[in-house]
């Protein structure tokens, strides 16, 4: 825990928390793979304070949708009073703000003096809005999106290349299908759907395109923890690797599924020590006793596999 009692914050206000935030934080977390990306609330204190003991890869502190404005700013001071606390955690910390035009702009100024590694945008609908963000943060601070509109689910593909801190796309597929005129049914009845699956397929596809890991959706039923595997398992199969999660049940299931498969590790590693001798031989394509035959889109895929492409 942050802090060993959190029951006098509890009763503070939000201009009193206001005072107690201190000047310390957590270093910035290293470049990486994440399995799971878990949502939190940050007017939900309890958890807030469990910043240093969550199992997620990535923890998103959600300032938009489920903040209602009249709270927005007490959960804004929320995350500055136990982010300036927070010494060390498991997980990555992003904070989704509000629309640029809403509010974002100002709360991208105000956290910049704390401990995130990463801000995500909501709503995106253009590359103006990513230009914007990108300009308003620091250098060593990632930019996430979310996308949740048909402006950007037609031009993911053509936002490579901006600026490496553009790392990571969120499917918002509730919102997006909303917003194309769908019935969420498509995706609450489980995998399977043809729809729901083409609009994974070409989310999935483009932004591997603009060089972005994709995460896919969070499942709203967090009781449903069958349902919840059923769509990792499919998402594995697909591509994916990584979903947004509700709450630790998730993100456990999260990490199991998408988490390294060391059998598919061992091969990748002999596949990549044994291209690499060939290659300095200029060998470039040779039959291997065990993996057969080995060139370089096998090694290649290798490397993918290791994370080193």
């Amino acid at each position: 825990m942050i802090f060993e009692n959190i029951s006098a914050i509890e009763s503070l206000s939000p201009v009193e928390r206001q005072t107690c935030i201190g000047s310390g934080g957590k270093a910035l977390c290293p470049r990486r793979r994440h399995r799971s990306n878990m949502i939190l609330n940050p007017l939900m204190l309890k958890h807030m304070n469990r910043l240093d003991e969550l199992e997620a890869d990535w923890v998103t502190l959600n300032l938009e949708d489920a903040i209602a404005p009249s709270r927005k700013k007490e959960a804004l001071v929320n995350i500055a009073l136990f982010l300036s606390h927070l010494e060390r955690s498991n997980s990555c910390i992003v904070v989704r703000v509000n629309p640029l035009e809403l509010g974002g702009e100002a709360e991208i100024r105000f956290l910049n003096d704390f401990a995130i590694d990463a801000i995500r945008l909501p709503k995106v609908r253009s590359k103006a809005e990513i230009e914007t963000a990108l300009a308003l943060l620091p250098e060593d601070r990632e930019l996430h999106i979310s996308l949740e509109t048909k402006e950007a689910f037609r031009d993911l593909a053509h936002w490579g290349g901006i600026d490496p801190r553009l790392s990571t796309a969120n499917l918002g597929i509730l919102d997006l299908l909303a917003d194309l005129g769908l019935p969420q049914r498509l995706v609450t009845q489980g995998p399977g759907n043809p729809t729901a699956e083409a609009i994974l397929t070409r989310f999935l596809v483009d932004a591997r395109i603009a060089g972005l890991l994709p995460v896919s959706f969070m499942y709203q039923d967090y009781k449903d923890l069958e349902g919840f595997r059923r769509w990792c398992e499919r998402e594995r199969e697909m591509g994916f690797e990584a979903k947004a999660c509700m709450g630790p049940a998730q993100v456990a299931i999260a990490n199991e599924i998408f988490g390294p498969d060391e059998e598919a590790l061992h091969r990748a590693r002999e596949i990549k020590e044994a291209f690499e001798a060939a290659s300095a031989k200029g060998i470039h394509g040779f039959m291997h006793e065990r993996y057969g035959f080995i060139d370089e889109p096998i090694y290649r895929d290798a490397l993918n596999l290791l994370g080193e492409s």
